[in-house]
């Protein structure tokens, strides 16, 4: 059976300690690897001047091409000027996405965050999904979002609404286009939606125990960055974002509000599992000494997941969520029948008065790299 070749698409801005660990769990398995290196305007607090990651992950690019790219599968694309902000649609990224797209050879275009990572035997499985059935067109993954270090996950409204799935793997050849960023969408020569043809979805893929390992709300300073990333890029919904951060994830002042979109209640579960040999190994190097980076602490975590009353809150919001969601689904007909849309704000839950919880692979968060 022939392998399918895989085009790893990965855009990044400030994507250390992950860069060179993400490229060896990736390189085994890749056709190529295409890295998309650089920022859109709205990240000028957390970018140079002229566009490039601040924290070395472009050296860290151009070393791991010298010093570990043999088999010459990985190029590097950036620019000295920030990316476009917005597509023709008004979404975000979708410039550096197709940078790395428009480049593509292989038969499929996997899309990667520089911090998520997938166990090898996973891989080795979706490739072996993919060769024994060619039809299939895209594939969804849901995933582990580590939070505070790898023992811990968030868990909350806004993942169970959906935004735990991240479309990320897409059919690709001769006429097919990258649509849009958020949320990711490749169409084919005819125009159609990968997804709307044979789609593997991240449910199915989690029922044979394939997902992601999310690893964007492990450090400090990811956390830093992203709250000043996105206080510059939605202002309007991020408005209290920084607040978010120093008391949901720093002093966990507010420990039922834990995840970054703070408007939907959200907390920490332990997490006991198996993760993928690059994420342990770098870690293993941090804690060695042979990378600085500042771990979050963890002993109030730790006080916290001891305690029943935190036990009893956490299984209180569990039951409260499909209460919740009944209610607004309610309200949400009513109004539409009504032909009110001017309330979708306070019936959706969200600033921006979406129907349901953005998609985290879509969005304001996917999580394309850098302060993602």
């Amino acid at each position: 059976m022939t392998r399918p070749r895989i085009t790893f698409g990965i855009i990044v801005l400030n994507g250390e300690p992950f860069t060179r660990y993400c490229l060896r769990a990736l390189y085994p398995f890749a056709h190529e690897i295409i890295v998309v290196e650089g920022g859109h305007e709205d990240a000028r607090s957390v970018m140079t001047e002229d566009g490039h990651s601040i924290d070395g992950t472009l050296e860290a690019l151009w070393g791991f091409k010298r010093n570990e790219d043999p088999e010459d599968k990985v190029t590097i694309v950036t620019q000295d000027r920030p990316w476009p902000k917005l597509d023709e649609l008004g979404r975000c990224r979708t410039a550096q996405s197709r940078a790395y797209a428009e480049r593509a050879t292989g038969d499929y275009l996997w899309q990667v965050d520089i911090d998520e990572f997938y166990r090898p035997e996973d891989m080795r499985l979706v490739l072996g999904m993919l060769s024994a059935d060619p039809a299939i067109t895209a594939v969804s993954f849901n995933m582990y979002p580590f939070w505070g270090g790898y023992r811990y996950v968030s868990d909350g409204w806004y993942w169970r609404r959906g935004s735990v799935t991240f479309h990320r793997l897409f059919k690709w050849g001769p006429g097919y286009r990258y649509v849009t960023h958020q949320p990711p969408t490749v169409a084919d020569e005819r125009g159609r939606d990968l997804r709307s043809l044979k789609w593997v979805s991240g449910d199915e893929m989690a029922h044979h125990g394939i997902r992601m390992y999310h690893y964007d709300h492990v450090f400090p300073h990811q956390v830093r960055n992203k709250a000043a990333f996105y206080r510059r890029q939605a202002p309007r919904v991020c408005t209290d974002i920084e607040a978010w951060a120093e008391a949901g994830y720093f002093t966990l002042r507010r420990p039922y509000h834990v995840e970054r979109h703070y408007w939907f209640p959200a907390w920490i579960e332990r997490y006991d599992g198996p993760h993928p040999p690059e994420a342990v190994r770098m870690m293993d190097d941090i804690r060695s000494g042979k990378l600085d980076v500042e771990l979050r602490r963890t002993d109030d975590i730790e006080r916290l997941l001891g305690s029943r009353r935190y036990w009893a809150g956490r299984t209180a919001l569990k039951a409260l969520d499909h209460v919740d969601r009944a209610w607004r689904w309610c309200k949400l007909q009513y109004v539409r029948a009504s032909h009110v849309p001017g309330k979708l704000r306070q019936l959706t839950g969200s600033p921006r008065g979406e129907p349901r919880a953005p998609h985290p692979g879509h969005d304001a968060r996917d999580r394309g790299g850098g302060p993602e």
